[in-house]
C-alpha cells in the first residue's frame, strides 16, 4: 500500500466515522488494531483487536447526535500518517465532565495512523 492509497484509506475512515457508520470503520481496519486515546499526555483509553475497537466506536457514536471530524493537514513521520483534525460534535446525553445532551464541543487534535497488509493496524487520538 503506497502513501497515496494511505491516504485514501484514512479519508474513508473520517467519512464512515462522521457518518456513524461503524460497521464502514470496522471493514478498513486490520483484526489485530490498537487504539489509543492520549489526552494531556496520558493513554485514557485503549483497545487491542477488532471486537473491543468496535464495542468502544458504538458507544462512543451513542454519545453524540452529531459529529463531524475534518482534515486539517497529513505529515508523514516514521512510517505512519499524523493528520490534524478538527472536532466539532453535539451531545445526545449528560456526561460526566458536566456537559449536557445539546452542548456543543469542538477542538483540534491529531490522530497518528499506521498499517499493516493494507489495512488500519493502529490509530492515536490526542486531544
Amino acid at each position: 500500500m503506497n502513501r497515496k492509497e494511505e491516504v485514501a484509506c484514512i479519508e474513508e475512515y473520517v467519512r464512515v466515522y462522521n457518518s456513524f457508520d461503524i460497521k464502514g470503520m470496522v471493514e478498513l481496519l486490520h483484526p489485530d488494531i490498537v487504539f489509543r486515546n492520549v489526552a494531556n499526555g496520558e493513554v485514557t483509553i485503549e483497545t487491542h483487536g477488532i471486537e473491543p475497537f468496535q464495542q468502544l466506536a458504538q458507544q462512543s457514536a451513542g454519545l453524540f447526535s452529531s459529529r463531524r471530524q475534518t482534515i486539517l493537514q497529513y505529515i508523514e513521520s516514521d512510517g505512519r500518517i499524523e493528520v490534524d483534525i478538527g472536532y466539532e460534535g453535539t451531545l445526545a446525553v449528560d456526561i460526566p465532565t458536566g456537559l449536557k445532551a445539546g452542548d456543543k464541543i469542538q477542538l483540534t487534535g491529531k490522530s497518528i495512523f499506521a498499517f499493516t497488509n493494507g489495512k488500519i493496524s493502529s490509530i492515536e487520538d490526542h486531544s
